[in-house]
């Protein structure tokens, strides 16, 4: 009778169970399997994903939390846990006629895609320093393993050592900036926190607040913590870089957000410069170091650069606009990246799969229609209306003006009109220039069904836009 009155209420933590218990399940299907052939194994994952889903969905929609408060399931975790499956299913979903292409189908990696997204799930929740380190290495062990997951490839072990290294170098920094909040703030769940800071800290919470956000700048890959990024996407398996570009960036944002604004609201004055300089820093290092890549891997991780600036513009504003904002870039993030990385495993030839952005010339003649969604996604990630990504940008700039912001939105729409230039080289290579050998035909099944789907939310969104707005909105309003 004791035991069980102590014992924790596991309804809010539903769905990072039904993760935990799958993930056992299908790496224990994989291991007593004789064949070694992934496909079954990634079915299965993504019918996990699917019922993670479903249980989100249903659960009550008021606020609830667990083990000791340091757990929270409230709406903000269940919009972002829901982009999260979706990021992590489309990307698991397209990559598999690519592993298998590429002699990489072993069972381990959509377990592996398991562990990292209940990781993520983790970092959404977590309601404390402890909980959301423990999210931070749930997902980022997962994380390295999937970047060098072709061994036999020099380019892939140097991206996961790098990655690895790098992360393990950040771990500690968050850690070490937690401990010193810790020990002069005297608690490490976010309620606490942020009733202790109210009235303003001491220097050493705020240089423990500095070096905690140096951590988490590594795991949203900000300036100027953003060195590993384009290796790390170079190097890896492009399914795995589908992934690390989609889910685990959305959660490093989510779990940023929510440590902001409800442990330390009162030092807003102190963080909202580190989160100004890091927005000015990535929008304009994405706008203009992404100019010279011929590699189309590298110029989606100087875009996902860039994009983070956008996203910490509404960040910046401090209010529930912003975080709004933030929300609904996010959906737009993960359309477009899934979408355009869709495009990216279609580039395939009987040798081997191509990355250069050459190889896309004179697509417009051989592929017509795959040349036609690639330019609508390029113009959604260059900002350009009626597609999602303008949308996603005006509420992120219209937050910064309402706070006056007005530098911040000015630097951020100069950016994107840089920006747009490598956006519409892609484009130009696509329709003007002479044909280059054409591409394996035709597109897999998985990876068109994945295209199509972001394809059309990416350009229709405009249509009916209501039901993503007021998510994002009711969302926020779960943090203030």
């Amino acid at each position: 009778m004791e035991a069980a009155s102590v014992m924790p209420d596991l309804a809010p933590a539903l769905p990072e169970i039904i993760l935990a218990v799958g993930a056992m399940a299908l790496l224990m299907f994989g291991v007593f399997r004789k064949d070694d052939d992934a496909g079954p194994v990634a079915m299965g994952a993504i019918a996990l994903f699917i019922i993670t889903g479903a249980a989100i969905v249903m659960a009550p929609s008021e606020t609830a939390t667990t083990f000791g408060f340091s757990f929270i399931a409230d709406p903000f975790a269940r919009f972002v846990k829901i982009l999260i499956l979706v990021g992590a299913g489309a990307t698991l979903l397209m990559g598999i006629s690519s592993m298998r292409a590429d002699n990489l189908n072993r069972f381990e990696y959509p377990v592996l895609l398991v562990l990292a997204t209940l990781g993520m799930f983790m970092m959404v929740s977590a309601n404390g320093l402890i909980a959301l380190y423990i999210g931070i290495e749930l997902q980022s062990l997962a994380l390295y393993v999937v970047a060098a997951f072709k061994r036999d490839s020099l380019r892939s072990s140097e991206a996961g050592l790098k990655y690895f290294v790098l992360g393990a170098l950040s771990s500690g920094m968050l850690l070490y900036g937690a401990s010193l909040i810790y020990g002069f703030a005297g608690t490490v769940s976010y309620v606490g926190l942020g009733t202790a800071l109210s009235d303003g800290a001491s220097m050493g919470v705020v240089v423990g607040l500095v070096f905690f956000m140096a951590g988490m700048a590594f795991k949203i890959s900000a300036v100027p913590f953003h060195m590993w990024t384009p290796d790390v996407y170079e190097g890896a398996p492009t399914p795995a870089t589908a992934f690390l570009a989609a889910a685990p960036k959305v959660a490093a944002v989510a779990m940023l957000v929510r440590a902001l604004m409800e442990a330390f609201p009162g030092l807003m004055a102190e963080w909202q410069q580190i989160i100004f300089f890091m927005a000015v820093a990535s929008t304009l290092l994405g706008a203009f170091a992404a100019i010279g890549q011929n590699n189309i891997k590298r110029l989606m991780a100087y875009s996902s650069i860039g994009h983070v600036g956008f996203i910490l513009i509404g960040l910046s504003a401090g209010t529930q606009e912003g975080v709004t904002g933030v929300l609904v870039y996010l959906a737009a993030y993960v359309a477009m990246t899934i979408g355009t990385f869709a495009c990216i495993l279609t580039m395939r030839r009987p040798e081997g799969a191509v990355e250069s952005i050459d190889d896309l010339a004179g697509l417009s003649r051989h592929q017509p229609i795959l040349a036609a969604v690639l330019a609508i996604l390029m113009f959604s990630l260059a900002g350009i209306p009626p597609f999602i990504g303008f949308f996603a940008k005006y509420f992120v700039f219209l937050a910064a003006i309402e706070a006056g912001l007005y530098v911040l939105a000015i630097i951020g729409v100069l950016a994107s009109v840089v920006g747009a230039y490598y956006y519409l080289r892609v484009i130009k290579v696509m329709y003007f220039d002479e044909p280059a050998v054409a591409f394996e035909k035709p597109i897999p099944g998985d990876i068109r069904f994945v295209l199509t789907i972001a394809a059309a939310f990416v350009t229709l969104f405009f249509v009916y836009p209501s039901p993503l707005l007021d998510s994002a909105a009711a969302a926020a309003g779960s943090l203030f």
